[in-house]
């Protein structure tokens, strides 16, 4: 039960900052926004440290979840044109009015861990199917340095998601494409493109 609590109060504390932004993210307005009597998100979490540990935390649980999971279902990628069209895909999902609210949480924990390195370090880049998937498509295709080739991209692509979110609209699939382009430079296989 406290655990189900716990991620219940994490998962009201992302909608509250995605909402309200960091100032608004306080014990008050998360038990407000789980429903549930005052007092009740300072029980589970007495500091305010301890509550975006907790909502960061979460939200690498709940990206990593959805990043093996679209790894793992994800056909084969072959080509220049399936690994642009799965990236595509990527930065729409993570535009889209579902995932909007957590990707602008992301954002906002991105942000404060500037100030506060033990965050960054829950943040940094895990591995998962998705991610593997980039990088053993680059391999294949014999690029140089698929690892780092393969996390410069997908840097590149939430650049591309954050630039959507600040400005409005989504990426455009060139825009995609370019990035790939770029990172298949060098690259062995000429059956990339």
């Amino acid at each position: 039960m406290a655990t189900e609590r716990r991620t219940a109060l994490a998962d009201a504390a992302i909608g509250v900052l995605a909402d309200e932004g960091m100032r608004g993210l306080t014990h008050r307005a998360v038990d407000r926004a789980a429903g549930l009597p005052p007092g009740t998100t300072s029980a589970y979490f007495r500091t305010r440290r301890a509550l975006l540990t907790a909502l960061v935390r979460r939200l690498v649980e709940l990206d990593q979840a959805e990043l093996q999971a679209a790894g793992e279902t994800m056909p084969t990628l072959r080509t220049q044109a399936d690994l642009t069209d799965r990236l595509t895909e990527f930065v729409e999902l993570r535009l889209s009015a579902s995932a909007r609210r957590r990707t602008l949480a992301r954002y906002a924990c991105t942000m404060e861990s500037v100030r506060h390195p033990e965050l960054r370090e829950i943040l940094t880049p895990h591995d998962n199917a998705a991610h593997t998937a980039v990088r053993t498509f680059l391999a294949t295709h014999g690029t140089p340095d698929p690892a780092a080739r393969a996390l410069t991209l997908l840097h590149c692509v939430d650049g591309l998601v954050f630039n959507g979110l600040t400005r409005g609209g989504s990426a455009a699939r060139e825009e995609v494409e370019g990035l790939v382009f770029a990172a298949l430079r060098g690259a062995t296989d000429p059956s990339a493109g």
